[in-house]
């Protein structure tokens, strides 16, 4: 499930398409990434705000993964993205938009967010996060506080279309001056629409509105108080509250729409704006799509054999699926075509480690006996990378493993580890 809310997310006019959401989605751990207002200073405030609006109004426990800089301490970064890739819904709000993209793009949580939407999940995206969404982003506090051209950033690009996300649609704040569209203004929406490819679009959300779409069913449908905006051309179409469409419908009525602003410049007939279509592919990322690669569906089995066996607390199979992940990727590593998807294993042993250590710290284990195997096995695929001269696949794990607090040393007898003393059960 896609969730996208213009404003309101921990407004008492929320809760209710809030717990339909949760309910849709079932049980499961609930992630609060806090890295579009990251940079703030009361950030610890906002997400403290945002926890006990959705335990107390919303009735459903949501922890934080705190992600505020991509280049933080490394075991908090990969603890934060450990819970997005576990959490059955994940959800970002307000902040600085290019701030989030600018953190995110170093980090695995497009890649993590991405496969929720394609593969089973929620994400729910409200106000500054919700900007990022679509190929074109907003860069609101650039333009509107620091008087910068328009112009757009390069967004995460989920949706899978030529879109633009814009939240605040509505938006009044300025009174005597037009500050509707994410305080744009008409007149520097025209100018960044001048600036999209003839079949770019927006989707735009009004404030205390929100667009649920079941990407398994197909279907979006608007709720709260306003309505949610296609705009292609200086041509809208408006989804009033409780309408509910094909969510792959919505690149067509764009289309439509720019069509029909052609006609009115070129004369163009009926038949030319019925032959004008979308792509097949259009919200094909958001929609879902098989695995890109077999390494990609590999990497993925073994992640979900290793939370299962997590959650049944077989840790001996756990263990089993982390080092049947090693050993897939070690079977793949001559293949270059691969190097996304391997990328994506290391990416995924880093975070199985951390959840075992988690789990350690929990039940008060010893975290250097549980780590032991990982480390081991990561070293055994070091060791093999050094012997066919893959120097910096080999550079890669060992700098995987200092940052996760493993101290990695090569001495004439062999190679030794130790956890460094920072790492702390």
């Amino acid at each position: 499930m896609l969730v996208l809310m213009g404003s309101g997310e921990t407004a008492p006019t929320m809760v209710k398409p809030h717990r339909s959401v949760f309910e849709r989605l079932g049980a499961g751990p609930a992630a609060l990434l806090d890295t579009p207002y990251g940079f703030q200073e009361n950030a610890d405030d906002i997400s403290a705000k945002a926890v006990a609006y959705f335990g107390d109004s919303v009735g459903r426990s949501v922890e934080v993964a705190s992600l505020r800089r991509s280049d933080g301490d490394p075991l908090a970064r990969e603890a934060a993205l450990a819970r997005i890739a576990t959490a059955v819904w994940t959800f970002a709000g307000p902040g600085s938009p290019t701030y989030a993209l600018r953190q995110w793009k170093a980090t695995a949580v497009p890649d993590l967010l991405a496969d929720k939407l394609a593969h089973g999940g929620g994400v729910v995206f409200a106000s500054a996060a919700a900007l990022t969404l679509g190929r074109y982003t907003v860069p609101v506090y650039e333009i509107y506080k620091a008087g910068e051209a328009p112009q757009w950033a390069e967004g995460l690009d989920l949706l899978g279309s030529p879109v633009a996300v814009i939240p605040h649609y509505d938006n009044a704040e300025g009174g005597h001056h037009d500050t509707r569209f994410c305080y744009l203004g008409e007149r520097r929406l025209r100018i960044l629409e001048d600036q999209m490819p003839p079949d770019g679009w927006v989707l735009g959300v009004d404030e205390h509105t929100g667009l649920i779409v079941d990407l398994e069913a197909d279907t979006a449908s608007v709720v709260g108080n306003g309505i949610v905006t296609i705009r292609s051309q200086g041509r809208s179409q408006v989804l009033d509250v409780g309408t509910t469409v094909a969510w792959s419908a919505l690149p067509d009525i764009a289309a439509g729409l720019a069509s029909s602003a052609g006609e009115a410049s070129t004369g163009a007939g009926a038949a030319e704006r019925e032959a004008r279509s979308v792509g097949e592919d259009a919200l094909g990322s958001a929609a879902g799509s098989a695995d890109p690669t077999p390494l990609h569906a590999a990497i993925r089995s073994c992640e979900a054999n290793f939370e299962r066996r997590l959650a049944d607390g077989d840790t001996d199979g756990a263990v089993r699926s982390l080092l049947e992940l090693e050993d897939t990727m070690a079977a793949w590593a001559g293949d270059t075509t691969q190097s996304d998807a391997t990328d994506r294993g290391r990416a995924a042993l880093r975070r199985m480690t951390v959840r075992l250590g988690a789990m350690a710290r929990a039940g008060a284990q010893d975290l250097g006996s549980v780590v032991r195997p990982f480390v081991t096995a990561l070293l055994a695929e070091r060791d093999t990378a050094r012997s066919q001269e893959r120097y910096a696949d080999a550079d890669r794990i060992r700098h995987g493993l200092v940052s996760s607090g493993v101290e990695v040393r090569d001495s004439p007898s062999g190679t030794e580890w130790s956890l460094l003393s920072s790492v702390k059960v």
